[in-house]
């Protein structure tokens, strides 16, 4: 049983719990007066808004410089891959390895991940309940370090001054792609995670 069926809704703003018909349109929260409604209002349309605005500026966040490493006077420009290779290529294989996975997989896994979620309940693919749920957790959780090599790039650039030596400067990727992370966590918050279980429901009252 789902807590609408019960009578039950939650309130989004203090999490307080009250008392509904299934069939009810929005009413008053009893504690701080907010409009409580049954399920967040145009979330599916919402979501895949903030999702394909993302992945279009995904592409320019992966083809734009994201950063310019510049020693003894020279550099050249550095996409997201390049500079992954570049930082490689000074020694800096840790450093590498977190923007790789901040910048590469986990971007792309939030894309497809929230895409297969909003797909699978549109669609009503056969996909479980708990599959989805699991997933949506995951997106959740990886989602807090989505920004992390945005700090690294913000970092490097404010430390890496040693005038003709050694400096790094961040591009417009970066720019881009810090769109890409705050449009991907919107979504994932937007994203009314009640509806898998009444897309489950649907789907078992159609068999």
């Amino acid at each position: 049983m789902r807590a609408i069926d019960a009578g039950i809704r939650v309130c989004l703003e203090c999490q307080q719990l009250n008392r509904a018909a299934a069939d009810e349109g929005p009413i008053a929260c009893s504690r701080c007066g907010a409009k409580v409604h049954p399920r967040r209002p145009n979330t599916l349309v919402r979501t895949w808004a903030l999702l394909i605005t993302a992945a279009i500026l995904y592409i320019p966040a992966n083809l734009l410089p994201i950063m310019t490493v510049n020693s003894f006077g020279r550099g050249s420009p550095d996409t997201i891959m390049s500079g992954v290779i570049t930082l490689a290529q000074h020694g800096m294989l840790p450093i590498a390895a977190v923007v790789f996975i901040a910048s590469i997989l986990v971007p792309t896994f939030k894309l497809v991940g929230i895409g297969l979620l909003l797909y699978s309940v549109q669609r009503h693919q056969p996909m479980s309940a708990r599959q989805r749920i699991f997933m949506y957790r995951f997106i959740e959780w990886i989602g807090r370090w989505s920004m992390l090599d945005i700090f690294v790039i913000a970092i490097l650039v404010a430390l890496v001054r040693f005038d003709s030596l050694a400096s790094i400067d961040a591009g417009a990727g970066a720019i881009a792609f810090a769109c890409v992370v705050v449009l991907t966590m919107l979504a994932a918050i937007t994203f009314d995670p009640r509806l898998i279980w009444d897309n489950t429901d649907s789907e078992t009252n159609h068999d």
